[in-house]
């Protein structure tokens, strides 16, 4: 994936990805057009502040009306996975459309559903019977239906707010606005791949890519807390030892919560949600431990292999935050934690995934203790097994500090 990042950079458009994609936006293009429309992204994350001040603000106000839900709960049983899910999708909305929605907003709520549908069909059996027989699969299989319905929406819904941004002038933009300047800016240019069906598509990607992974690593966080209250404990002590109570947290912050720190990337190590990336396809001929691979080959890179590899982790099967200290417990990083994969393919929106991560994990830990519901002595952490690994369904309550 790096030795030979070039000739590993394509993607397969199988029947279903063009279904969903016309081969264009980030996600699964290829060659000049993905060059470009990646560039463009990565570019216009760092204008728009993803990693600055400006864009943690926007995660704390996410982060505090999380806290506000949670505490109008007043310590009862909860699903905290529409909640968090909801967090996570307006950090996403603020970042491409400019706004965020009420959590009783219908078309947030619908953008959100479809979301996940379209996930759901994306790792599912339907997905690859629509691959090999589509008329059976778009006529019989619930979930294909239920997916084209969902893309459809949508499209519309990102359509609509693409349309609400045409004349505006608005000197904080967001995604949607920088794309409509570059599509304007490069008019004359014959080699630009700036249109509204890139950036339709492009929007689309993020979305897919950027809700449905940090929210179910989110929600993994919040079960081991349960599951492991000896670690709770330890991160609640050094956040009030480093931070308080009240301050707002920072993703700099991380320099001086070692332990805090080591915890998120062993939940994002434990959890493992994304089993196998999203396939690579050979451009060139290459080769792999002096295996000829040629042209034109899918390839599938086993992020599980990685990130649970007994020659890489002292306990692999075994939650434990002692992989990420040294004996004097600082930080350490580890070259086998590639939960974002690796390469020219690797995730767009790291950066931001990890800032998510950090603030809103201990904006509440700062607040809450997670506990079990009264009655309740044992937590299942066993995956269920859908777009990603997530958890299985439970109740926690959120018990204010």
């Amino acid at each position: 994936m790096t030795a030979h990042a070039e000739e590993v950079a394509g993607r397969p458009l199988s029947r279903a990805f063009r279904l969903m994609t016309n081969g264009n936006g980030v996600m699964f293009s290829n060659g000049h057009l993905w060059k470009q429309q990646r560039r463009f992204g990565l570019l216009t994350m760092r204008k728009m502040g993803v990693g600055k001040q400006n864009q943690e603000c926007q995660i704390q106000e996410e982060a505090h009306h999380l806290v506000q839900y949670l505490r109008n709960t007043k310590g009862k049983p909860l699903d905290p996975a529409v909640p968090v899910t909801h967090t996570v999708s307006n950090v996403i909305c603020a970042l491409i459309l400019g706004h965020r929605f009420s959590i009783e907003d219908k078309r947030f709520l619908r953008l959100v559903e479809a979301v996940d549908d379209i996930s759901a069909f994306a790792n599912s059996v339907s997905f690859y019977v629509h691959d090999q027989v589509p008329w059976i699969a778009t006529h019989f299989l619930t979930r294909c239906k239920k997916a084209l319905a969902s893309i459809d929406t949508m499209r519309a819904l990102l359509e609509e707010e693409i349309g609400s941004h045409k004349g505006k002038v608005d000197e904080n933009q967001d995604f949607i606005g920088y794309y409509l300047d570059q599509m304007a800016k490069s008019k004359e240019d014959a080699g630009a791949t700036y249109d509204k069906a890139n950036l339709l598509q492009t929007i689309f990607d993020l979305f897919l890519a950027g809700t449905e992974t940090t929210a179910t690593t989110l929600r993994w966080a919040l079960l081991y807390m349960v599951a492991y209250p000896d670690v709770q404990e330890k991160v609640h002590k050094e956040l009030d030892a480093v931070l308080g109570s009240s301050r707002l947290i920072c993703y700099k912050d991380r320099k001086n919560l070692p332990y805090t720190n080591a915890v998120i990337h062993e939940i994002q190590r434990y959890s493992n949600i994304v089993l196998i990336a999203l396939p690579r396809y050979t451009v060139k001929d290459t080769e792999l431990l002096g295996f000829p691979i040629p042209k034109d080959t899918i390839v599938l890179v086993n992020i599980d292999s990685v990130l649970s590899d007994p020659e890489k982790w002292e306990t692999p099967d075994q939650f434990n935050p002692g992989h990420f200290l040294d004996k004097d417990g600082n930080f350490v990083h580890r070259e086998a934690f590639l939960p974002f994969s690796i390469g020219h393919r690797a995730c767009m929106g790291e950066l931001l995934a990890r800032l998510e991560l950090f603030i809103i994990f201990c904006t509440l830990l700062q607040a809450f203790t997670f506990t079990l519901p009264d009655g309740v002595n044992e937590v299942s952490t066993k995956f269920v097994f859908s777009s990603t690994k997530k958890p299985p369904p439970h109740q926690i309550c959120a018990i204010p500090r």
